[in-house]
């Protein structure tokens, strides 16, 4: 049973856990096909799903046998299998249109052409590694190697094909712009000599052939970075998050943080904000996490008095939190330490601070609203958040395992295959000890055989579901290797880089200036390329293509890394494409373009922060770069710069603030977050000023009061 499931379960009534909060009808799982563009999107038949089910149960064994006993032919020879082994899946469990309404049913199956694309990937991706001769070509992995910058017409038609296969692959499951985008770059590379040589992106051209030798028989290209990074390390926290999802780890979030804050006005969205950082270790994924938290958490905000569209937004916030919560974060996490050759420690490390300031923001803008909208306190039965810790707090042994096996230098795909099994293992003494399924607690086991055996299948199907939840993922980081082998052939990533620097210096040329400018235009570029394309796709692109131009300008690369990491993620909640608002919506009744800006408003504060990062040298402190004491003050500086971010967003102060006292807070934001002496003492002056008009004016404009026809 998946967590979205367990979520939808109701209130336990088996004495385990007192009643929790009770859930609202939606389908789930339906949600999130429909809006996540990082899960399979096929309802197969029963027979057809076990074997699919067997099929990544043995991709999964695969990889984690690859961990401690590697091929000795080398990892690109293993990219090869793995990419042949789950791109033919793609085709299975993807469809190839989205259907219409009236052609949804229980199930959707593959058609016949769908078979036939799955075949013919399964031979294209493993025609290098294949051990036989065809005519000059094949001839096995070796042979394949050797004939590197110098491929055959066979080698060329099957590399040709292959991209094909992937850029389908990649449209199926995310959508066509992707698709677009590396069309666009394939012709660059091979039409760029008919370019005006004046132009600053013009080059020579790329024959056709060395452009596919790039794809496919070069590490920049299908089996670079990120396919690598996907394989070796993603694929196995999904496996993670997937067995603590059997393991009842999901339910315990959300029974927990609904027990923690009581009965407060503020309780409803301090619990949402708590839950979806907690559930973010489960899923990873920003929708899934969203709709999961709104199934339990919408009737207590409808209840407590929110307006539709907040707590649609309220959801889509927390909800992409996931992929910014340690210690798993997001794939483009892992895809940073590769870039950086540094370890994911240290990524995790750069990320906490930050990952501070955006809860911070969501969680003042869930006070803000509650004293807008006069929101009551909510009585929803609960425990003892201690002693429910006590009870089920062994979910959280294996997140410690994790960060304290990387604290060592242990390599974070063998600390996250020790957790696996930690988490299991505890999983397996909770259910021989109950006898009763964490998921399903209305489902008494009677004997502990049976409780054994069902927690074994359970475990059987985790495997499985961590394998396919990687399938999009994998599809993107393929179709990435060709935009990063063009840019690396033609050298447009510098180029473009030396394009953007110009612009800005064609502004002004104080040094301070134009690394605002530019990293003002960046931040915008991968917002506007985020809007169309997953985050890991968004965080490649823009890694290429616009980090060697804050390089230019001296920042470091942490801190563009993370700087292009952060604005990746918030093009998650920008309209007119936030799935996770989307997804909301539909949960809530809420008009989707308005719970979109709502979910930007909570968000917004503290994506703000990340500007801090390249537009002066004291933000490296905030990567916990630097000595304590300066670490201490710029995330002191940094929260009341997004306290006051928060302020113009949410309209209050200590009580409603006027159009003034919100304009005061602006600049006082943006000159908090420049981080030096006196721009820091000029941003205090305006907010202080803000505050005492906001103290000193005799009447306040009371809280809004919601009419009840938009509390139905």
């Amino acid at each position: 049973m998946s967590l979205n499931e367990a979520v939808t379960a109701g209130p336990d009534r088996t004495g385990a856990r007192d009643a929790g909060p009770q859930t609202t009808k939606v389908d789930v799982d339906d949600l999130i096909a429909e809006y996540d563009e990082e899960r399979p999107q096929r309802r197969l038949r029963e027979r057809l799903d076990s074997a699919v089910t067997v099929y990544c149960f043995a991709i999964s064994a695969f990889v984690l046998l690859q961990v401690f006993a590697p091929l000795r032919q080398g990892n690109q020879f293993f990219l090869m299998l793995f990419l042949g082994l789950v791109l033919p899946l793609v085709f299975l469990t993807y469809r190839g249109r989205k259907r219409a309404p009236a052609d949804r049913g229980p199930r959707d199956d593959p058609q016949v052409h769908d078979w036939l694309l799955a075949l013919v990937t399964l031979v294209v991706c493993l025609y290098p590694v294949l051990p036989f001769a065809l005519g000059d070509s094949g001839g096995g992995f070796n042979a394949f190697l050797d004939r590197q910058g110098q491929l055959t017409p066979t080698d060329v038609a099957m590399g040709t094909l292959l991209t094909l296969l992937v850029l389908e692959g990649c449209r199926r499951t995310t959508g066509l712009v992707l698709p677009v985008v590396c069309a666009v770059f394939f012709a660059y590379a091979y039409y760029g000599g008919f370019l005006p040589v004046g132009w600053p992106v013009s080059h020579a051209g790329v024959d056709f052939d060395q452009i596919v030798n790039g794809f496919y028989n070069d590490q920049s290209g299908f089996y670079g970075v990120p396919l690598d990074v996907c394989a070796s390390y993603i694929v196995l926290f999904t496996i993670y998050g997937a067995v603590l999802d059997a393991t009842g780890a999901g339910r315990f979030f959300i029974d927990f943080s609904f027990s923690v804050f009581g009965r407060s006005r503020t309780a409803p969205g301090r619990t949402v904000t708590l839950s979806g950082f907690l559930l973010g270790t489960v899923s990873g994924s920003g929708t899934a996490t969203a709709v999961s938290l709104g199934a339990v958490s919408w009737p207590i905000l409808k209840k407590a008095g929110y307006p539709r569209e907040n707590a649609g937004g309220m959801l889509a916030a927390a909800g992409i939190g996931a992929i910014l919560s340690p210690p798993t974060l997001g794939a483009a996490a892992f895809i940073i330490a590769e870039y950086l050759q540094t370890s994911y420690l240290q990524v995790l490390l750069w990320a906490s601070i930050p990952t501070l300031l955006y809860y911070l923001g969501i969680i003042l803008a869930v006070e803000i609203d509650a004293r807008r909208f006069g929101v009551d306190a909510v009585d929803v039965p609960r425990r003892n958040p201690w002693r429910l810790l006590l009870r089920f707090g062994y979910h959280l042994l294996s997140l410690g395992v994790i960060v304290v096996f990387l604290a060592l230098g242990v390599p974070p795909f063998k600390a996250v295959i020790y957790s696996t099994a930690l988490a299991a293992a505890v999983g397996l003494v909770e259910r021989f000890v109950s006898r009763r399924d964490p998921l399903d607690p209305d489902a008494e086991v009677n004997s502990r055989g049976g409780a054994l055996l069902a927690y074994a299948v359970q475990l059987y199907r985790a495997l499985a579901a961590g394998v396919r939840s990687v399938l999009p993922v994998a599809a993107v980081c393929a179709a990435a290797g060709i935009i990063t082998s063009v840019i690396v052939k033609t050298g447009l990533g510098q180029n473009l880089a030396n394009l953007l620097v110009a612009a800005a210096h064609a502004v002004t040329d104080n040094p301070a200036l134009v690394v605002v400018i530019t990293a003002v235009l960046s931040a915008l570029a991968i917002i506007l390329l985020g809007l169309a394309v997953p985050v890991t796709a968004s965080f490649i692109i823009s890694w290429v293509v616009i980090g060697p131009a804050l390089q230019a300008l001296g920042v470091s690369g942490p801190e563009t890394a993370m700087f292009i990491f952060y604005y990746a993620v918030l093009s998650e909640v920008s309209p007119p494409t936030a799935l996770a608002a989307v997804a909301s919506a539909a949960i809530t009744g809420g008009d989707t373009i308005r719970t979109m800006w709502q979910a930007a408003k909570y968000t917004l504060p503290a994506f703000l922060a990340p500007l801090a990062f390249v537009m002066t040298d004291n933000g490296s402190h905030l990567l916990l770069q630097g000595p304590v004491v300066d670490i201490v003050w710029t995330t002191a500086v940094s929260m009341l710069a997004v306290a006051a971010l928060a302020a113009v967003t949410g309209g209050w102060l200590l009580r409603p603030a006027n159009g003034v006292e919100r304009l005061l807070c602006v600049p006082a934001a943006g000159l908090l977050l420049f981080l030096q002496p006196l721009t820091i003492l000029a941003g205090l002056a305006c907010l202080a000023a803000a505050v005492l008009l906001n103290l000193a004016r005799a009447r306040t404009s009371p809280a809004p009061s919601l009419p009840a026809k938009e509390l139905s």
